[in-house]
């Protein structure tokens, strides 16, 4: 395992980071701040050989800290969570930035060096990533794949009754207890380790704030004699929405010297250019903002960030003058076939024509 900041550290594409400590190489942990590809964790690459210790090897391969790969260990199920939440980050950034010159490209050297900076990108790979974790814990529990764990524990809701009945609320309150016990507590000491553990918990805050109570009623002739509630989590597409949004208006913060008292705070730079210069006492405002505090490359040419925008398919409508960057974009017609005129047939197949249509597919120039 590298040594240097400590990333959040989780999903693969993903997850969970929260660097810490001076700057130098970042931790391996889920291969979202290491080297290795997303296919070392392939969504069918399921154990071979079933036994009380297989998920030992899962935890091992996820290069975990010490205390993190004890956790992982004690729940056979934990493992395997981790792995979704990895795939369910990568695949959430990748959809909200499918239009974008950075469409959250997540190879080995790019997400490193991205990682390594202070961009807009990497609060939301922060976000996102401890979004996707909390979100696939809360998940497992009330799936009954954690042995730690079950249903929502919500006072006002009775367990058994919601086993009985199909109602198993999500159980935030252990997904995010468990979070902040595998992150652990880091250091504060310097700028970019505080604005990456604010970023961490927007991610977390904007789970909770989007649980949502369902009830179903039960009685003779659908009357609502008894009815049976439990807490539920928002999709996860939704969670995306709502953290690129908050990419868009993320904000760029410094540090800076409160004259009155002396102590260092964070300055969102809104009035004044933010100084960043970091000290011992600052202190990050309350706030569900995301933070960032240094401008994005512009992604369009090959880079230690980026791959670029050269060849990339556009839409001609859409976004092609963004994404090319005002290079222009090449034009190439093409035949495709594709199933049409779909119908269901008894009993039970759909049965479909093959029409054949030319299309124009936009890419952009060099």
């Amino acid at each position: 395992m590298l040594d240097g900041h400590l990333l959040l550290g989780w999903l693969s594409f993903t997850v969970i980071v929260c660097l810490v400590g001076l700057p130098g190489p970042t931790a391996a942990y889920f291969g979202l701040t290491g080297n290795e590809p997303l296919s070392v964790l392939p969504l069918n690459a399921l154990p071979e050989e079933v036994s009380s210790r297989t998920h030992y090897k899962l935890c091992d391969r996820l290069k975990l800290e010490k205390k993190q790969r004890r956790m992982c260990r004690r729940d056979p199920g934990v493992a395997e969570t981790l792995r979704e939440a990895i795939t369910l980050s990568a695949l959430e950034c990748q959809y909200q930035f499918r239009f974008e010159r950075w469409n959250c490209t997540l190879e080995g050297r790019h997400r490193a060096n991205i990682l390594k900076r202070g961009f807009k990108e990497t609060a939301f790979l922060y976000a996102i990533s401890s979004a996707g974790l909390t979100h696939a814990l809360a998940k497992a529990c009330s799936a009954g794949r954690m042995e730690r764990c079950t249903c929502d524990e919500a006072p006002h809701l009775e367990n058994r009754k919601a086993w009985q009945w199909g109602g198993c609320g999500d159980n935030l309150k252990y997904a995010n207890k468990f979070v902040k016990d595998f992150l652990g507590k880091r250091s504060n000491k310097d700028l970019r380790a505080r604005v990456d553990m604010h970023n961490t918990n927007v991610g977390m805050k904007v789970i909770k704030a989007g649980v949502e109570t369902t009830c179903k009623c039960h009685g003779v002739s659908g009357s609502c004699t008894v009815q049976t509630c439990w807490r539920q989590l928002m999709p996860f597409h939704e969670v995306g929405k709502q953290l690129k949004q908050r990419y868009e208006a993320s904000v760029k913060v410094g540090s800076s010297t409160n004259e009155a008292t002396g102590e260092g705070e964070i300055s969102t730079g809104r009035s004044q250019p933010p100084q960043p210069l970091p000290g011992p006492n600052d202190h990050i405002p309350r706030t569900m903002d995301l933070l960032h505090i240094e401008d994005s490359p512009s992604f369009c040419r090959a880079s230690k960030y980026s791959s670029g925008t050269a060849g990339r398919k556009c839409y001609k409508d859409k976004n092609c003058d963004a994404i090319c960057c005002g290079r222009g974009h090449n034009t190439q017609s093409r035949e495709v076939t594709r199933p049409c005129q779909c119908q269901v047939r008894w009993c039970c197949y759909v049965e479909c024509k093959q029409c054949t249509q030319r299309e124009e597919v936009y890419t952009c120039k060099g």
